[in-house]
């Protein structure tokens, strides 16, 4: 064989050679394509990097725990712990006794707070708030009226003669405590009924005109006498008896000194009309417990202020 011949035979040896190493070592144009199409098919091997990033969605679920968490405090400091409901979480910053008076709704804010007309819930109570905001319910009659054994300025016994019997009994009381005292009391009006004080307003408005008669008549529903609690007093000759003119007597001054000591109240004090919605009346007093009375006569304030209740309108 000639060297011509044999270094071309070489040559394609080598070409040969070199063309089989290079088919199996260099790497598949494909291969980037098939990871990339399986790391969007979720393939196992490739799925978790990107997997990871798309579950951070689960904490949304933090916020659950925390609400049932919060919620559990309001319930366990409700002075109402006991009613299913959450109504009333309103009552959380007004412990009794001091709580405002329960009602239908609550006392709303701004300024028509004043003309809001809400319905006591509980009229039986002794603590029960009626005044202008606050009514008692349709035909509310109490059903323990008696006819508390003191002297009232006429013999019969009809129904302005009766009070509650919690109230007549610490009545009877008062009464001989004055008497002690050398003060001789009588009754004017006690109890009185929706009826007799619708009558009475109408009357008050054909004669002064609505606006005045507010200042001095309740609207029906609206009387504290309806509760059978009040009693307007006068002195055993019955002079003064309802009218301005018995502030400043010997049984007006005994009354403001002594009146809380048998758990009743001058319910409308001098100076407090922007807050009761009535002018002073130094006769009418409300029986609501030896412990408010006090309180109440020692603060020198109002049933109204006691409760921390809105201001009446006028």
């Amino acid at each position: 064989m000639s060297r011509t011949a044999k270094i071309v035979i070489l040559f394609i040896a080598v070409i040969a050679i070199g063309w089989g190493i290079g088919k199996y070592t260099s790497p598949s144009p494909s291969a980037s394509q098939e990871e990339g199409a399986s790391a969007g098919t979720g393939n196992e091997l490739q799925a978790p990097p990107v997997a990871q990033p798309e579950a951070s969605p689960e904490p949304s679920a933090v916020p659950e725990p925390t609400a049932v968490a919060t919620a559990e405090p309001q319930q366990t400091g409700s002075p109402n712990a006991g009613e299913p409901t959450a109504a009333p979480t309103v009552q959380l910053t007004d412990p009794a006794p001091t709580a405002k008076p329960a009602a239908t709704a609550k006392p709303p804010g701004g300024s028509g707070a004043a003309d809001a007309e809400l319905t006591a819930a509980e009229p039986d109570s002794v603590t029960v708030m009626v005044n202008k905001q606050y009514k008692l319910p349709d035909g509310y009659k109490p059903a323990d009226l008696v006819y508390p054994d003191v002297p009232f300025l006429f013999s019969e016994k009809i129904e302005k003669r009766m009070m509650r019997k919690t109230a007549a009994a610490a009545l009877e009381q008062m009464f001989a405590g004055a008497k002690s005292d050398g003060v001789y009391l009588a009754g004017v009006s006690a109890y009185r009924s929706e009826k007799t004080q619708t009558t009475l307003f109408n009357n008050y408005v054909k004669r002064d005109g609505e606006e005045k008669a507010r200042t001095y008549s309740a609207v029906p529903g609206h009387s504290e006498h309806q509760t059978g609690l009040a009693i307007d007093v006068s002195g055993s000759d019955g002079k003064c008896a309802a009218e301005s003119c018995f502030g400043g007597t010997k049984e007006a001054n005994w009354l403001a000194d002594h009146a809380a000591e048998y758990g009743f109240i001058i319910r409308y004090p001098e100076g407090k009309q922007a807050i009761t919605g009535y002018k002073y009346e130094p006769w009418h007093i409300r029986y609501v417990g030896k412990d408010i009375a006090e309180d109440i006569a020692a603060r020198g304030i109002t049933l109204e202020e006691y409760y921390d209740a809105i201001p009446v309108s006028n």
